[in-house]
């Protein structure tokens, strides 16, 4: 579901990064008055970016459809480590993926960090997970709120990107066909991340409970470091992108399926400026582009082929996955620290 800068207007690309950049801002405030948002929470969070990048890149095929789908994770992150730290990580995740895979596009990102992110932890956490864990938690409570909250987030996040299309003026996706075939396919991706979501919940709650935020059975402020949610989640993210990312589907995503059914391809042109020079920054910065090595432009004319191949060939995969994990963690991290320092600094400026 990661938008590409052609299918938005630069105004749209403008408002979305402004209600983007409002939601983080929010999100930095509200953690720096979280007494819960301690230490702990910083591996916690790197390694919940590590794993939520390596595991969009595990595309499955959807059947009898010829499409494909990927973990969001957005729901993941909120409950593990709270929704503010959720987005923040989530938002993370876009940002190395834009910059440096050409994953999504630059003017989009702030587009894809809402629809992603905004939904998932802000709505669907908040109003479907929690109240369906809030008189107990058992498995099958937590089933249900997993699945639930992890489908109908996405379908707001199909729906965000179809709005997002026409206030674009994009006429090739007109909004009656491309709603009717956004949401079925993101209903059944939806399908396979609750499912995903409920694996990983039931399992880290079994092993590690003070890891889940709302649904941990040993007290937050008396569980200390989860060093035991820290190293499974660490595992997860390198088999995932070291390993799994090999068998990803190679069909194409549920948005580029709905595109080329309603338009007939799977990608659109745009020649306005903006949309250029953030291409040419966005091709400066990605060192794997597409999640592979980039390779000289061959001179026998046949680019299109040599494209369609290579990162096969060059076990660029594998590669894109470990170091886009490790990128994705430092970043997760390191914003996990300022924040966790600047709250500790005023602290301390506060008791002198």
């Amino acid at each position: 579901m990661h938008m590409a800068d052609a299918l938005i207007s630069p105004a749209v690309g403008g408002v979305m990064w402004a209600a983007t950049a409002g939601t983080v801002a929010h999100s930095v405030r509200q953690l720096s008055k979280d007494e819960q948002f301690d230490s702990s929470k910083v591996p916690l969070m790197a390694v919940m970016g590590a794993f939520v990048f390596a595991g969009q890149m595990i595309n499955f095929s959807i059947p009898g459809t010829g499409s494909s789908g990927h973990l969001c994770g957005g729901l993941i992150l909120a409950a593990i480590l709270g929704p503010h730290a959720g987005f923040l990580t989530i938002a993370a995740v876009l940002v190395v993926q834009a910059l440096f895979f050409a994953d999504g596009g630059l003017l989009a990102l702030g587009c894809n960090i809402f629809n992603m992110g905004f939904f998932t932890c802000f709505v669907a956490y908040p109003f479907i997970f929690k109240p369906l864990l809030k008189k107990g938690v058992t498995p099958g409570r937590l089933v249900l709120a997993s699945m639930l909250a992890a489908i109908i987030g996405l379908q707001m996040g199909a729906f965000g990107v179809v709005l997002e299309t026409l206030l674009s003026g994009k006429t090739e996706l007109p909004f009656s066909t491309f709603v009717l075939l956004m949401q079925p396919i993101h209903l059944a991706i939806g399908t396979v991340e609750g499912l995903i979501t409920t694996a990983l919940l039931v399992f880290m709650n079994r092993v590690a409970p003070e890891s889940v935020t709302g649904v941990q059975t040993v007290p937050q402020a008396k569980a200390g470091l989860p060093t035991k949610a820290i190293a499974i989640v660490a595992v997860l993210a390198l088999v995932c992108g070291g390993v799994l990312s090999w068998f990803a589907s190679t069909y194409p995503d549920g948005l580029e399926w709905a595109m080329f059914k309603t338009a007939g391809v799977e990608d659109l042109e745009s020649t306005e400026g903006i949309h250029e020079a953030l291409g040419k920054v966005q091709e400066g910065t990605a060192f794997l582009p597409d999640y592979g090595f980039k390779v000289a432009e061959p001179a026998s004319g046949a680019a299109e082929e040599a494209a369609s191949t290579w990162p096969a060939v060059s076990g660029g995969t594998s590669l894109a996955g470990v170091v886009g994990s490790a990128i994705t963690l430092a970043l997760a991290g390191l914003i996990g620290f300022a924040l966790y320092w600047s709250k500790r600094r005023k602290k301390e400026q506060a008791s002198l």
